[in-house]
């Protein structure tokens, strides 16, 4: 496991190369990424620590998962313990003393659909675990890059992508299952109505500037959870990247 603190210092200068400083400056008390492209770490330093945990994959620039923290964890697990899922650095799982924090980037289905197969698997792997801590009556939020928009409402063009990874009718599926275990996507929960909020948009064709993007970024609660979720909103100002 590669973990350790970094100063608030240092958080800054992370925030800065990544265009994060505005979000930053808000002082979240928890920071989840996807694709954390690096293996590298800061060292502790004397002031103001804040808890960093890399989950990274063994594959160069491909995807990996990061938190940062003011509170740390009771314990982190790098991973579901499946080494074809593990090996790509998609789930970090962080028990607090409250609640379980589970931050996920799951897959993409490729161009020609060909690892749909694979992530549908992976999903199936990460609700088993999540439905393990469900059984021993702990609090759950899961996030992250969940490549897929669910309803029609969170994609610009839906009849145009329905062969297109992350529309299709199997991920879609997947994704009413999954909530259909008791879990709620809170933004939608939310905001039932709200259209034109998306989180991801192509690089190409000025697709942010025309706004022409999907809503693939969750924070998904069980319904145990929920009362204790006062909103749940896009920051669709935050630029740096092709998500916000």
């Amino acid at each position: 496991m590669q973990e350790t603190k970094i100063t608030e210092k240092d958080f800054e200068k992370i925030a800065e190369e990544h265009a994060l400083t505005p979000l930053i400056q808000k002082s979240p008390d928890l920071f989840d990424g996807q694709t954390c492209q690096t293996s590298q770490t800061s060292q502790t330093g004397p002031r103001e620590p804040i808890f960093f945990a890399l989950s990274p994959a063994q594959k160069a620039g491909y995807s990996g998962v990061a938190i940062l923290t003011k509170t740390k964890p009771r314990s982190i697990e790098l991973g579901l313990g499946i080494e074809k899922f593990d090996s790509e650095g998609r789930t970090i799982i962080a028990d607090f003393e409250k609640f379980i924090l589970v931050n996920t980037y799951m897959p993409n289905g490729g161009p020609e659909l060909a690892r749909i197969p694979y992530k549908l698997e992976y999903c199936d792997a990460l609700l088993s675990r999540l439905e393990k801590f469900r059984k021993k009556q702990k609090k759950i939020i899961i996030c992250g890059d969940m490549n897929v928009a669910h309803q029609e409402i969170d994609i610009k063009n839906a009849k145009a992508n329905e062969n297109n990874a992350g529309f299709t009718a199997k991920e879609r599926a997947w994704f009413t299952k999954f909530l259909s275990h008791g879990y709620v996507d809170t933004f939608r929960h939310l905001h039932p109505d709200a259209r034109d909020a998306y989180s991801w948009w192509s690089y190409r064709f000025n697709a942010r500037l025309k706004n022409i993007g999907w809503r693939i970024d969750y924070f998904v609660t069980t319904k145990e959870t929920l009362p204790h979720i006062k909103d749940a909103s896009i920051q669709a100002s935050q630029h740096g990247a092709d998500h916000c």
